[in-house]
């Protein structure tokens, strides 16, 4: 089963020559005006959200971009998508404990509504299914149902607060979707067992489970650095050499920072048990990283006063 190709350099509005910082640039306009927290039309926005995730998670990974690129520039949306010989993605019986070997579409078919589009799966094979286990084979042929494995796309608010998902399974043409608890605390890469809910069993086996791996979505203001999340706070020079007090972005929403005097660029400012909770009860920390931005074009009355503190100052940078 082919997917359709997606462009998404066009997902996210930049050329094929975009730097990585004009990629999260418009990465974070764009995940700002559609997230599902703030979006007037919730359903559509997931949809969009979705779509721009997947966009940047393989663009602002330089290993999958390359392997995106390799398609070639003359891909055009819409286009059916088979992934080249040597792409990766999925290979007949991947993950499989044993049983019977199923074919890529079989796999392709069978799981749907986690998060990536087909395309992504068959290219990045972020999709794979389990095997069969089979117990007393002749005088007893029941045998366990396969288990199925997917991805699922966590945002860091379900993460922080928890959440409950519905996921579709397809079995053949029947679909069947069940709840998924999202417990707080989940990390990224951990394993959600659903018991029970994979492939019937044969012969009066049990039926296999269902595996989702958490991954989480960007997020246009953070970062994430284990339970850690950082974000970076852009200054004007003379908030950094004055000291200010500025309003940072938080998963519960804005507190008030202070940023001491003489603040340098780079500098990691930290705000305690403000990051994602650990299974523990504890929760990780908010990094806050300073960036000077310059203004981009001066007026008359701008440019005398940054001349008039090149004269007057006595700080030389590079002694």
């Amino acid at each position: 089963m082919a997917a359709q190709y997606k462009d998404y350099y066009k997902t996210l509005g930049v050329p094929r020559t975009a730097s990585a910082d004009e990629m999260k640039k418009s990465f974070r306009k764009l995940a700002r005006e559609h997230h599902p927290d703030v979006a007037k039309d919730k359903k559509k926005s997931e949809e969009k959200f979705k779509e721009i995730n997947e966009a940047y998670e393989v663009l602002s990974d330089p290993a999958k971009r390359k392997k995106y690129d390799e398609l070639g520039a003359d891909w055009k949306s819409g286009a059916d998508f088979r992934p080249p010989p040597g792409h990766g993605g999925f290979s007949g019986g991947q993950g499989f404990r044993g049983g019977r070997t199923m074919s890529e579409e079989d796999i392709q078919a069978h799981f749907g509504g986690t998060g990536f589009s087909d395309f992504f799966e068959q290219m990045f094979g972020a999709r794979r299914r389990g095997g069969m286990d089979s117990f007393a084979r002749g005088a007893n042929p029941a045998e366990r149902g396969r288990d199925v494995e997917g991805d699922i796309l966590v945002t860091l608010h379900e993460a922080a607060t928890g959440s409950i998902r519905p996921v579709t399974v397809q079995h053949g043409d029947r679909n069947e979707t069940h709840q998924v608890r999202i417990p707080p605390g989940v990390s990224e890469g951990q394993k959600l067992r659903i018991a029970g809910r994979g492939e019937i069993g044969s012969g009066g086996g049990e039926a296999g489970d269902l595996f989702l791996n958490v991954r989480f979505a960007k997020h246009p203001d953070f970062d994430l650095d284990g339970h850690d999340l950082i974000h970076e706070l852009d200054l004007a020079p003379w908030e950094a050499a004055l000291g200010a007090e500025i309003s940072v972005p938080t998963l519960e929403g804005k507190v008030k920072l202070k940023i001491a005097a003489g603040t340098q660029s780079g500098q990691k400012l930290r705000v305690r048990h403000r990051g994602l909770p650990l299974r523990d009860g504890t929760r990780g920390d908010l990094i806050v990283v300073t960036q000077i931005a310059m203004p981009g074009k001066l007026s008359d009355a701008e440019k005398k006063l940054w001349e008039q503190l090149a004269h007057e100052s006595k700080f030389h940078p590079r002694t």
